[in-house]
């Protein structure tokens, strides 16, 4: 079970062991992008590129679907960026469980956004995790974690498909003794419990008031997407690229070095690659050739 990206390194994974999925279920196709073109999801195309069958159910609370799951008799079900709630008769089905892959240490941000939220907060190291779920929200006890450092320029993109990579060999490596019941997972530590909440419209947008690192951690946790903005001549302006830089002193969201640096709360912060809406990504400097943005002149 699975829908975003990070599920598919696991899913080919499977598929190469050698392991039996007699299906793969995956969140509906639906419209996305500036033309709002109906579109699957990536476990859904990369499952038909495998040759395995697909199902795409609004919610597993449907009586029928569980059944249909039950028919399956399966040993156990591999979960990852599935996005929809798994109700107490579907875990109930599978007698060696469902298995959750996690992008984070649990049980630091358990839900939606992880990976996000510890870029935001300047975690220094995040990981994956491996888990029997349970009826909590990402509180199921652990078979295992392992542990990767955030870097100073990592983009949630960028740590996105490293985890991913990382979950599917934890994946492949704890399968055996998890099968043979040669290993018990670990009830999760009460203490260091966070939340990763979903990303809202209310993170987007960047406040020239806040500090230049922080903006830098903001810009770089939505890229690249949904995209940290902010408006210039009236326009919204996606921030894909940004950087800290020493800079001269400025009013909150003023250009004080050209092409794109803005002074902040503290510091500055060099704007490096940006979108104006409806456009491609240009570097700062193709921007001011188009759309002039003079020393002195603001965003907000």
């Amino acid at each position: 079970m699975g829908s975003g990206g990070f599920a598919v390194p696991a899913l080919e994974a499977l598929a190469r062991s050698g392991q039996a999925i007699p299906l793969v279920l995956t969140q509906p196709p639906r419209p996305a992008g500036r033309g709002m073109k109906t579109k699957r999801t990536p476990v859904h195309e990369a499952a038909e590129k495998l040759g395995l069958p697909v199902a795409t159910p609004e919610t597993l609370r449907d009586p029928g679907e569980q059944e249909r799951l039950r028919a399956l008799t399966p040993d156990l079900v591999v979960v990852a960026a599935y996005g929809l709630l798994l109700p107490e008769p579907v875990l109930a089905i599978p007698p060696l469980g469902c298995l959750n892959l996690h992008a984070s240490l649990l049980p630091r941000w358990r839900g939606a956004a992880p990976i996000q939220r510890a870029i935001l907060a300047g975690d220094r190291e995040t990981g994956v995790c491996l888990m029997r779920m349970e009826k909590g929200l990402d509180t199921g006890p652990l078979y295992a974690g392992r542990t990767t450092p955030i870097g100073p320029r990592e983009t949630a993109g960028s740590l996105h498909d490293r985890l991913a990579t990382m979950a599917a060999e934890l994946l492949l490596e704890m399968l055996p003794a998890i099968a043979a019941g040669t290993i018990v997972p670990t009830p999760q530590p009460a203490e260091g419990v966070t939340y990763a909440a979903k990303i809202g419209a209310e993170d987007q947008r960047l406040d020239f008031a806040r500090a230049a690192v922080e903006l830098d951690r903001q810009v770089r946790a939505l890229s690249p997407a949904p995209g940290a903005w902010c408006r210039a001549r009236g326009e919204r302006l996606l921030v894909l690229e940004a950087e800290p830089v020493d800079a001269p002193a400025g009013e909150p969201g003023e250009i004080v070095v050209l092409p794109l640096t803005v002074a902040c709360g503290t510091g500055a912060l060099a704007l490096r690659r940006v979108q104006r809406a409806g456009r491609k990504a240009i570097s700062a400097e193709e921007l001011q050739r188009g759309f002039p943005l003079p020393l002195g002149s603001r965003l907000d």
